[in-house]
């Protein structure tokens, strides 16, 4: 399945900034996967596109054929973020989005600073909400802002 999308795939990662890797906890074979699908992503997008390993089902630790350990261990060779959710039981979810989101502004603002040659200015921008009230935000405006 996955060659006959093959050829039309590269155009979904042109510009991406950010992408999670999910694998499912208790299917082994899809984490096997994810080395290829990260290779794709890097062989397609900036060298600065954040990507976080994500492990789904976390829920259901008595079916667990991928260990928390080596999923840890591949993130930190691979130097990517990891985290473990259940979408079930909402265990993670936000907090993977958010992670990944606040990484991606880290990135674009380092960028932005060292377009200006070092200078100490923050890039200005807008807040972006994502999701629910009592999500967190990332904020795109100076240091200690209240707006």
């Amino acid at each position: 399945m996955y060659h006959r999308y093959r050829a039309i795939t590269s155009a979904y990662y042109r510009g991406a900034v950010g992408a999670l890797l999910v694998y499912d906890t208790t299917r082994h074979v899809t984490f096997e996967n994810v080395e290829r699908w990260l290779k794709e992503l890097r062989d397609h997008t900036d060298a600065s596109v954040v990507i976080m390993l994500v492990g789904n089902k976390a829920d259901l630790r008595h079916l667990q054929a991928v260990s928390t350990e080596e999923a840890t261990a591949f993130a930190e060779k691979e130097n990517i973020y990891f985290m473990e959710t259940s979408a079930l039981e909402s265990l993670n979810v936000d907090s993977a989005f958010v992670e990944v989101l606040t990484q991606i502004y880290n990135v674009v603002s380092k960028k932005a600073l060292e377009k200006e040659n070092g200078s100490a200015s923050v890039p200005k921008g807008e807040t972006i909400n994502i999701g629910k009230d009592d999500v967190s935000e990332v904020k795109k405006s100076g240091c200690c802002s209240t707006a």
